[in-house]
């Protein structure tokens, strides 16, 4: 697709007798808040000093110079060139593009097929995936998509939370108070229990928490019927966790959890000692970070123990070894943000520049009722149990909108999952939000379910056409509402280029709203199966509309129902 900043920068040159480089009018452009101003605008006021001139004098003399056949008029107001495109050119270059590259509009090559690691969701085995999983889940797996979408070769990483003291306290939980049988019939909720009464019980025997450190040791130290145990929660937990991954329609490259890196860390322990980088502490080893205004970095506990920085060291090692990443993205919540400082500070301390090329994609917090989830109090909230009933919420609507649809359950489970998803991806990742199901799950506003009931009325209006291959030659809009929406389908490539670059979802899902309500709007002041010589055309830009909003919901990690 062209560029036709480009092509406006070009003739703006042209006019001004090479005063300015191309490249400087086009980083001067800027695009109107209004449609009567136009749609690409030009501010003069560099030009004053090197002319000598009022900018809105020059604004006058540019205006009355420019010509093109992608400029359909040219005006000076005050000190801005305001430029109209010329609409029936651009709409049907546009058009014709999108109608061509269907799902593959807004491809770039960006990576060149190098590779990026997306690190994400990263469950702690033996407890079930809560809400406070989503998050990290849904972010990481739309930038998986955005980042494939540009040209990279991504690698989706499960970093399981699968090691740690808390297995400590789980297998000291489950030796006094578990049951065999009864945690085989249900495993992932009974060990939610079993923890759960460890803390209740710790509160008044603190005694336990030596314990659960004694046994954790134990189980570093590789004994059998620990190991067993810790095998054993571990299985369960992924094929729990498996279910939920399903409904969200995410995949893995790789499960490779904490004790993965049991074996690799000796190596890097090593070389801090060896070339001074760590010293010993109260008989800790520690790394300082004074010259990163950062707490000093833990390697070791006096008693030997790691801990996770020692084992993100061996990782990051790992996978730029294995790997070769351009970049390691971790999509974790604000509250490591102190952590990952330190894993790069201590990483660009044994002299790997590479560490710059590690990303800490935070995020906020989801609360319910104002509160934060906290496992430990067993106050979670089970993330299957919300996709299950965002789903039944989303099938009562549809029976009462669509009584006779087919495949209702499946539609209620993309437009309930979707709602979910969507809620989460719309607004910046940093923010923190407050979880309302019955919110979410609308069909009006800012929602997943609009978006995607938008795209069903564009597909139901092509099934009422009946439409026939249209010759691009034919294809021509003029009129503003169709201009909007043209609009809007020409910035698609640039949306998704700028979520990569500041890994933010959000950007897309805030890009398929717009395009939504710019459609609908269209839809409403157009007839658009009226037989005239533009129906085709308008029909064209319904595809397009169909098809933008389909990938760009993809890219979220949304389904699209052709019916709702």
């Amino acid at each position: 697709m062209l560029d036709y900043k480009l092509i406006i920068a070009q003739v703006l040159q042209t006019a001004l007798n090479e005063q300015l480089s191309q490249d400087d009018i086009y980083q001067l452009l800027e695009t109107p808040k209004y449609a009567h101003l136009g749609d690409i605008a030009f501010p003069c006021f560099t030009l004053a000093k090197v002319l000598r001139k009022a900018p809105q004098q020059i604004a006058q003399d540019i205006a009355g110079n420019v010509k093109n056949d992608y400029i359909e008029k040219c005006e000076a107001v005050g000190p801005y060139v305001n430029i109209f495109l010329s609409k029936s050119l651009v709409s049907k270059e546009i058009l014709s593009d999108i109608q061509e590259k269907k799902e593959h509009f807004g491809d770039l090559n960006l990576g060149h097929k190098e590779n990026v690691i997306v690190d994400m969701s990263s469950p702690n085995i033996a407890k079930p995936m809560s809400m406070g999983h989503l998050r990290s889940t849904v972010i990481g797996a739309s930038l998986s998509n955005i980042y494939k979408k540009i040209g990279y070769n991504v690698i989706n990483i499960n970093h399981l939370g699968d090691w740690g003291t808390q297995f400590g306290k789980l297998i000291v939980a489950y030796k006094l108070w578990g049951n065999e049988e009864t945690v085989k019939k249900d495993p992932v909720n009974e060990l939610v229990k079993l923890y759960v009464e460890f803390h209740t019980q710790a509160e008044e025997h603190p005694e336990l928490e030596d314990e659960a450190r004694a046994v954790f040791k134990k189980l570093e130290d590789g004994d059998a019927e620990m190991i067993a145990l810790w095998q054993w929660f571990k299985d369960e937990s992924i094929k729990e966790f498996e279910k939920v991954y399903d409904m969200l329609g995410v995949h893995f490259d790789h499960y490779m959890g904490e004790a993965f890196y049991n074996d690799k860390m000796d190596e890097h322990i090593a070389f801090l000692e060896n070339n001074g980088i760590s010293e010993t502490d109260n008989g800790a080893t520690i790394v300082r970070l004074d010259d990163e205004e950062l707490p000093p970095a833990l390697i070791k506990k006096s008693d030997g123990a790691t801990l996770y920085l020692t084992r993100d060291i061996a990782t990051a090692y790992y996978r730029k070894r294995t790997f070769d990443f351009v970049k390691n993205i971790y999509v974790v919540g604000n509250e490591q943000s102190n952590h990952f400082k330190q894993l790069k500070a201590v990483l660009k301390k044994m002299g790997n520049e590479w560490s710059d090329d590690m990303i800490h994609v935070a995020f906020g917090l989801i609360t319910i009722n104002g509160r934060k989830m906290s496992t430990r109090k067993g106050e979670i909230i089970l993330l299957e149990d919300v996709l299950k009933d965002a789903s039944a919420l989303a099938l009562e609507q549809i029976k009462l909108k669509n009584p006779n649809l087919e495949n209702k359950e499946k539609v209620s489970t993309q437009v309930g999952v979707g709602a979910v998803v969507f809620h989460d991806l719309k607004a910046d990742r940093m923010n923190s939000f407050n979880f309302n199901l019955d919110e979410i799950v609308q069909f009006e506003g800012e929602t997943g379910p609009y978006v995607q009931y938008s795209r069903v009325r564009a597909l139901s209006i092509l099934r009422k056409s009946k439409m026939e291959t249209v010759d691009k030659t034919d294809i021509s809009l003029t009129d503003d509402y169709a201009w909007d929406v043209i609009k809007i389908l020409r910035e698609f490539p640039n949306v998704i280029e700028r979520a990569a670059k500041v890994f933010e979802p959000s950007v897309i899902s805030k890009y398929v709203i717009h395009l939504a309500q710019s459609f609908n709007k269209y839809y409403a002041n157009s007839t658009v199966l009226a037989n005239d010589a533009q129906k085709y055309s308008r029909l064209v830009l319904v595809q397009a509309v169909a098809d933008v909003l389909k990938e760009g919901l993809r890219l979220l990690g949304i389904e699209s129902p052709d019916e709702m």
